[in-house]
């Protein structure tokens, strides 16, 4: 099959014939034998491979209908590819202007703006009531007021603080250099913020919140994947299907663009999808191109 299809896109990018390629190579593999030992050799590979591979929490998923897509190679049942696109489409949603900050946008002080993103992104979306208090209490930055935060979030504030001292403001450590373009400067912030106790999801919706709500040009280029326990690369990991990093991010590149999302939008779609108990709430249809990038009808 030629590497850009009738609609002129790459062949793999496309929603309709990506299906044909997958069933092509579906057709050219050689079918799968299960062998069993009990030697040695075979433990022994199998031990050092758990001991150098990456691990990925096995959690439930619909059964297998048949659904297939080679942009989300993971993803074996229909009822999962929907969750998906109603976690994307509400993802997306989310980051359209005045994003997920209105207070943000509307405050006039950009110190004090930065200040009240840094606190919501701190407690995050999975702890709404400590961001209603930060949103109450309204902790000035002039003053050097905080709330009253976990200990490791406090530690992660006065981190934060120290941080921007040694740029001289927040907004000088914001800004960068002039000659930044919106995804390089989001990277190079997103490196220096790696604080104490403020995370790679912490991290990752600051710099989108500020960016949606015009306060400063940051646009993702990446998702950030990080090592660790991160319910982001978790899940990226499960729909994507790969261990390597670059290739996970060029993946999540294509899927975004076939999608006609925001890169960004796949940090929290994917987070959703991935934790038990989390629900995409969505008010309407799923945007066609979602549909259409998911092989959906």
């Amino acid at each position: 099959m030629p590497m850009f299809c009738r609609h002129n896109r790459l062949t793999a990018n496309c929603p309709i014939c990506s299906r044909d390629l997958q069933a092509e190579l579906k057709s050219k593999a050689p079918a799968r034998t299960r062998t069993s030992s009990s030697g040695g050799t075979a433990r022994s590979r199998s031990g050092s491979s758990r001991g150098r591979g990456v691990v990925t929490r096995k959690l439930a998923r619909a059964a297998d209908d048949g659904y297939r897509n080679i942009l989300v190679p993971g993803l074996r049942a229909t009822a999962d590819a929907e969750r998906l696109a109603a976690a994307l489409a509400a993802a997306a949603a989310r980051l359209e202007p005045p994003g997920p900050f209105p207070d943000v946008a509307a405050e006039p002080d950009l110190e004090e703006a930065t200040w009240l993103a840094f606190l919501l992104a701190l407690a995050g979306p999975q702890a709404p009531g400590l961001q209603a208090a930060i949103r109450e209490a309204r902790p000035a930055w002039a003053t050097g007021e905080a709330p009253d935060l976990p200990p490791e979030r406090a530690r992660a504030a006065a981190a934060y603080r120290a941080w921007v001292e040694r740029a001289g403001s927040q907004e000088a450590a914001f800004r960068g250099e002039d000659a930044w373009t919106p995804e390089r400067r989001f990277a190079r912030v997103f490196e220096r913020l790696a604080l104490p106790g403020f995370a790679r999801a912490q991290r990752f919706e600051l710099l989108t919140g500020l960016g949606a709500a015009g306060r400063y040009d940051l646009r993702a280029g990446e998702l950030q994947l990080s090592v660790g326990e991160d319910a982001t690369t978790e899940a990226a990991k499960r729909v994507l299907v790969s261990g390597d990093k670059l290739l996970l991010e060029r993946r999540a590149r294509d899927l975004a663009e076939a999608c006609d999302v925001p890169l960004a939008a796949l940090d929290r779609a994917l987070a959703v999808w991935g934790t038990p108990g989390e629900h995409a709430e969505l008010a309407g249809e799923i945007p066609g191109p979602i549909r259409a990038g998911l092989s959906l009808r």
